[in-house]
């Protein structure tokens, strides 16, 4: 199959954009989430109002909680060689660089409606510990004490994942991510240590 790479969307000649199938995936299941609940929600429904097929469903999502989170998942691909080429801080903001209002951003927001909000913080705590093996690894390589190297990560990953829970309950689109992710690293520096 031929693929062509156009600005972040991977597409082939046999079928749709895979991104935008995973958005159109996403704002379907956001729909359906805000009308019936997110445990009355089936992946044939899903995948039935987006347009697809119920087993292509999988090809872009493990779960339907999953299929929410897969914008800021390919950010998180990226994270590693981020790190490889700069800072933990300069890193974890290039997951927020020009992150737009998405499926995400309004789950976020609107959890105990779409009947969510469990799923949602279990969803959450694996980005975060993600994010935070990522960082603590990047910084063991450049020799910092495996603790502290465990326990920044941690922050990081912290510090990504409330930006964004804020960012979103805020009003997405009405402040950068990267301004309330900035505000976020600031308040881990300004933690007092013993």
């Amino acid at each position: 199959m031929e693929r062509a790479e156009r600005g972040d969307v991977t597409t082939s000649r046999a079928g749709r954009p895979k991104a935008s199938s995973r958005e159109m995936l996403a704002e379907a299941a956001s729909e359906l989430f805000l009308e019936q609940g997110y445990e009355a929600t089936s992946i044939a429904e899903i995948a039935a109002r987006a347009g697809v097929s119920r087993s292509s469903f999988f090809n872009y999502a493990a779960s339907k909680g999953a299929l929410l989170w897969g914008g800021l998942d390919e950010r998180l691909d990226a994270l590693d060689s981020d790190l490889e080429r700069g800072t933990p801080r300069e890193a974890v903001r290039e997951i927020a660089r020009g992150l737009a209002p998405d499926a995400l951003a309004l789950a976020l927001a609107n959890a105990e409606a779409m009947g969510l909000a469990a799923e949602l913080e279990r969803e959450a705590a694996l980005r975060r510990a993600r994010i935070g093996r990522s960082v603590a690894r990047a910084l063991r390589r450049r020799g910092l004490d495996p603790l502290a190297a465990d326990v920044a990560g941690a922050a990081y990953g912290g510090a990504v994942i409330a930006a964004l829970e804020r960012w979103a309950l805020a009003g997405p689109g009405r402040v950068e991510l990267a301004t309330t992710l900035d505000a976020a690293l600031e308040a881990i520096a300004t933690i007092p240590v013993d």
